[in-house]
């Protein structure tokens, strides 16, 4: 059963004048949400295992964005793997790596807009947008990741930092 864990990276820094984008570290606020989303992530899997089958940690090569994986990998025991396709990647190439990542279950953390863009599609419109640190779940019943990607996900919620769960 393909399955998808999109996280947009946490709140990052824009405190240094003249740091490159790729370079921006989480802020105050990304380190404290980063380690309680992938918490509550770690919770819910724990909870029903069977319902969660990440294999793979993957994540854009950006500071902020490889903060916030190790917290992700650190809660799940999973490695995390950087791939600098997805700095910045928009929403069919972020699809895309999820479904060559070659198993069941992917957690992916990227950027915007690239990340809300795949999130409304997959969830047929009812995701309008990722805030930072939002962790959104797809699911597929049965099937391939050939045949999950042309279409929305069949169950899908939504976790961020101040809006609490949906879906």
């Amino acid at each position: 059963m393909p399955q998808l864990i999109l996280v947009r990276h946490a709140k990052s820094d824009w405190g240094e004048p003249g740091l490159r984008d790729h370079d921006r570290p989480l802020n105050a606020r990304g380190e404290r949400d980063a380690p309680v989303l992938a918490a509550r992530l770690a919770v819910a899997r724990d909870a029903d295992p069977d319902a969660f089958g990440i294999a793979r940690v993957l994540s854009s090569t950006a500071q902020r964005a490889r903060s916030t994986a190790e917290h992700f990998g650190a809660a799940l025991g999973i490695p995390v793997e950087f791939d600098e396709a997805l700095y910045l990647a928009p929403a069919e190439t972020l699809l895309a790596t999820a479904a060559a990542a070659n198993v069941d279950g992917v957690l992916l953390v990227a950027h915007d807009p690239g990340i809300s863009g795949l999130a409304h599609r997959l969830s047929s419109g009812g995701i309008d947008r990722m805030p930072t640190c939002a962790v959104a779940r797809f699911a597929w019943r049965g099937g391939t990741w050939a045949e999950a990607i042309t279409r929305p996900a069949e169950a899908w919620s939504v976790d961020a930092p101040r809006e609490g769960r949906r879906g």
